[in-house]
């Protein structure tokens, strides 16, 4: 009995750290989303003639790889991004390197 229930801590304790990590991830893909750039980037990307990252992202028309490649070297009017990005005090203080900033800015989009 006391094994089992043990297990079943350990689990629950696994199951709820992944939740809060989750929270924690969208929550500053969120902070990072709306204040890029100083105006976040909804200014341009939640304006209908603009590419709607998160309806691109759940089409599986703009995949991870392809994500990243954007912020890193821009692509059309779009500029670089991930200084901004890497400058966001949420990014900063959670010591996020940029591969991790990018996932939580992805999954936040992929949620929203």
């Amino acid at each position: 009995m006391k094994k089992s229930l043990a297990t079943f801590a350990g689990i629950a304790l696994i199951t709820l750290s992944g939740q809060a990590f989750s929270s924690e991830a969208n929550e500053i893909g969120k902070k990072i989303y709306d204040r890029s750039f100083g105006r976040g980037c909804g200014t341009c990307h939640d304006i209908a003639s603009n590419p709607q990252l998160p309806a691109l992202i759940k089409a599986g028309t703009l995949d991870r790889a392809k994500f990243e490649q954007v912020l890193r070297d821009g692509r059309g009017g779009m500029p670089k991004a991930l200084d901004e990005i890497m400058k966001n005090p949420a990014v900063k203080k959670a010591g996020l390197t940029e591969e991790l900033a990018i996932d939580d800015l992805y999954e936040y989009l992929k949620n929203k």
